[in-house]
Order: structure tokens, then C-alpha cells, then sequence
């Protein structure tokens, strides 16, 4: 798991580095090439978390106080 997230890390910073390219002074081959990293990047990482169980987070306080369906609770 410590490797996946390391890989998981690693795609992310590879993913926001290409995006700050994107906003600089390309040329078009530059930009051609900086676009198909970035796929291939977002790609990888969709690749490495489609057999891995979703984040489970602690409900906000007001979530907790109002139901699914929205109505308040007593």
C-alpha cells in the first residue's frame, strides 16, 4: 500500500507540474507534448485507484445534524 501511494504522489505532483506548463509561453509542439503527458499521467493514476476502495471521511457537523432526505432531526 506505502508503494501505491508513493506512485498515487508521485502522478499527482506529475499531473500538477504539466497543468503549470500548460499556463506558460508554449509552442504548439511543446504544448502537443506537454498535453499528451498530462493524459497519459491522469490515465495512470485512474488506472492505479479503479481497484481501490473509496476514502471513507468523518460526516461534517452539519451533515450530522440534518438527515439524507433534509429534514431536521430532533
Amino acid at each position: 500500500m506505502d508503494e501505491r501511494l508513493e506512485r498515487l504522489r508521485a502522478h499527482r505532483n506529475n499531473i500538477g507540474r504539466y497543468r503549470r506548463l500548460l499556463n506558460t509561453e508554449l509552442s504548439d509542439l511543446e504544448r502537443e507534448f506537454v498535453d499528451r503527458r498530462l493524459s497519459e499521467e491522469v490515465m495512470a493514476m485512474q488506472l492505479l485507484t479503479a481497484d481501490m476502495p473509496p476514502l471513507v471521511m468523518d460526516q461534517p457537523a452539519n451533515e450530522q445534524m440534518v438527515g439524507r432526505s433534509g429534514e431536521d432531526q430532533p
